[in-house]
């Protein structure tokens, strides 16, 4: 049999923003509030549902950190990508951009069967910030957004159970410290996109385990799963079981619907247009959940709409699939283990009937041949790659290097280590970390329990000092953080970093005062030392500056907080965020005239978070007038809080 299906190297050209640089800052506390379950609604849900919703909560976002370096004006930009092809499907995967499948073309048709974002714009929609929207994410980690959202991975060539190629892509969660690949196979003259999924939990303890593979498709499409009832959850934090509503895209505020499957039920969810064609996806019965995320038809969530793509190109919404029933769950990977599924992705031609679709996809991908594909793909799940085509980040390699794990497949080679982790390979080859060879920003700290346990016992030098806090902190033995800062201050040719640890440490113990005077040393110590106004220096000070700004006006200290924003950077200053807490300074000083003004102006905060209501709450202390409707991101109005699970 001749394999025509073909993998190439392409590349996308897309207005796009500008990523920039990590936030410098170790995240010790949650940036934003993560979605879970009030307890006391828990009593309320299936005793298995309330075991997985209690179970596997992040503390700290630790050792990932933010991407928060982004901004809003976009340029062309060109974009790597890898397509995988056969003659009835064309996919366009971005390996730079956590292995996103941007596009699914039915051939015949020339259909694009998902949402095609026309821009890149990343928004703080990730657990650590950065993340944009359109096509076929992978979502691994925790309840959220994958942290890898804007990440590269790693992409290669691999035998096919059909005799022709695979693609695979790979990388480490650092979040959990797991493993996983996702290969996308094609056959000849099939319909359907074939992806196969892997989590290895290669530890010798259980792991929290998460995924939900995310599917924008374009508003107006009726989606249809099978099942009668579905877990809503909403702003209120509260799942509560409800019959599926006719028309759920039709609500006014954002929500999240988590389809109550029956156990015996065949996995699918679809999203047809009015004329009865779209997307459907299936899978294996371990990826059991499905769901419906609906922006809502009120202002915020249009406005949200907008913010993520060009206005006047239409929405979108998500139909997703998952391990759990919903996203606010995590499973247990026990020891030394894996999961593994098969989802399929293709074109569905029906009634906008459950049933009907149904029967549909029996016809064109009978459940049984989902079943034969996942058999034939699992001898294939360590078939070694034949041909390197995109790399990921080294991280991955450092942990075989340090654990010597054996993960047939998912190779991660020694030529991957960069300059993030060169600092943690002599720790782990010499026992000691090394000085840095010139001024400049802390590196990463690492804060698994091995590696905390390897700087326990290295030389106690006050970098030592400041990632054995941070590893600590993270650990919950804060009172230990504390004195490993305290210690590495004594003799620490820079600083500000042990300040600003201490400084959260006294903003978590409710003492304002004390971490305002900590963060204003900081930030002075910061502006004295930095060398330049290059990316390293800027991102430094315009993530200090920000936290220093914040701690002094809720402290009251308005003086110091102007003398403060004073010291940033003009190009900092002239930022969105930057200009709404100049607006915030202003009030404090009792000019809102001022403040009114610096709205005006108009701003944008890149960053600003969903369901975060920072800018309509000023405005309501400065005027009595409606929010302007560019600034109207509220989810509900009147309410305060995080938004839908996502």
């Amino acid at each position: 049999m001749v394999i025509v299906t073909t993998i190439r190297r392409d590349a996308i050209t897309l207005p796009a923003a500008p990523l920039g640089p990590d936030n410098p800052l170790p995240p010790l506390r949650l940036p934003h509030e993560v979605h879970r379950v009030d307890v006391r609604h828990r009593d309320d849900l299936p005793r298995d549902m309330a075991r997985q919703a209690g179970y596997g909560h992040l503390g700290s976002l630790l050792p990932v950190r933010v991407r928060d370096g982004y901004g809003r004006q976009r340029a062309p930009r060109t974009f790597e990508t890898l397509v995988i092809e056969n003659d009835r499907l064309t996919a366009t995967v971005l390996p730079g951009l956590g292995g996103r499948v941007a596009s699914l073309v039915h051939r015949p048709t020339g259909r694009e069967l998902l949402y095609r974002n026309p821009v890149f714009q990343p928004a703080n929609f990730a657990l650590n910030g950065a993340w944009f929207s359109g096509g076929i994410e992978w979502n691994i980690g925790a309840t959220g957004h994958t942290t890898l959202s804007c990440a590269p991975l790693h992409a290669a060539r691999v035998p096919a159970p059909d005799g022709g190629e695979m693609l695979r892509l790979w990388e480490w969660e650092r979040l959990r410290d797991l493993p996983f690949q996702v290969d996308l196979w094609l056959p000849d003259g099939s319909d359907f996109l074939y992806v196969g999924v892997r989590i290895r939990n290669p530890h010798q303890r259980p792991v929290p385990g998460y995924w939900w593979s995310n599917i924008a498709v374009p508003e107006g499409r009726t989606v249809l799963a099978p099942a009668e009832t579905a877990w809503q959850f909403g702003h209120e934090r509260h799942l509560r079981r409800v019959p599926v509503p006719p028309d759920p895209l039709a609500g006014p505020h954002a929500t999240d619907y988590f389809y109550d499957l029956p156990d015996a039920q065949r996995r699918w969810i679809a999203a047809l247009d009015p004329d009865g064609h779209g997307l459907v996806q299936t899978s294996t019965d371990l990826l059991r959940g499905r769901k419906l995320f609906a922006w809502g038809t009120g202002s915020g969530g249009r406005r949200w709409q907008e913010w993520l793509t060009e206005p006047g190109t239409g929405g979108y919404c998500e139909i997703q699939a998952g391990l759990a029933r919903t996203q606010l769950e995590h499973v247990r990977l026990d020891a030394e283990s894996e999961v593994a599924w098969l989802e399929a992705y293709g074109p569905l031609a029906a009634a906008p009937v459950t049933a009907e679709a149904e029967a549909r996809l029996e016809a064109v991908l009978p459940r049984a041949a989902v079943d034969e594909a996942h058999a034939a793909w699992t001898p294939y799940a360590d078939a070694e790659p034949a041909g390197i085509l995109a790399v990921g980040s080294g991280w991955g390699a450092l942990e075989v290097l340090r654990a010597g794990w054996k993960l047939p497949g998912t190779p991660f080679e020694e030529s991957t280590l960069g300059q993030a982790q060169a600092p943690w390979l002599e720790l782990l080859r010499a026992g000691s970390l090394p000085e840095p060879r010139r001024v400049r920003p802390p590196g990463e700290t690492l804060v698994a329990p091995h590696w905390r346990d390897m700087l326990e016992t290295a030389p106690a030098t006050p970098l030592t000092e400041y990632h054995l806090g941070v590893a600590q902190w993270h650990a919950g033995d804060r009172a230990q953080a504390v004195r490993s800062w305290e210690r590495g201050l004594e003799l620490a040719p820079s600083r500000w970093p042990l300040l600003r640890c201490l400084a959260v440490a006294d903003q978590v113990t409710g003492n304002r005062e004390r971490a305002a005077d900590r963060y204003a040393d900081a930030f002075d110590d910061l502006c004295q030392e930095r060398r330049d106004d290059g990316e390293s220096w800027t991102a430094a000070t315009a993530a200090l500056g920000r936290e220093t700004l914040e701690a002094l006006l809720a402290a009251g200290r308005t003086a110091e907080a102007r003398a403060g924003w004073e010291r940033l950077y003009p190009a900092i200053r002239a930022r969105g965020r930057f200009r709404l807490i100049e607006a915030g300074l202003l009030l404090a000083e009792e000019r809102p005239e001022a403040a009114r003004a610096v709205f005006e102006e108009g701003f944008e905060v890149a960053d600003l978070r969903e369901g975060d209501e920072a800018i309509g709450d000023l405005w309501s202390r400065i005027s009595d007038e409606p929010l302007p409707p560019h600034h109207d991101f509220r989810m509900r109005p009147g309410t305060q809080g995080a938004g839908p699970a996502r």
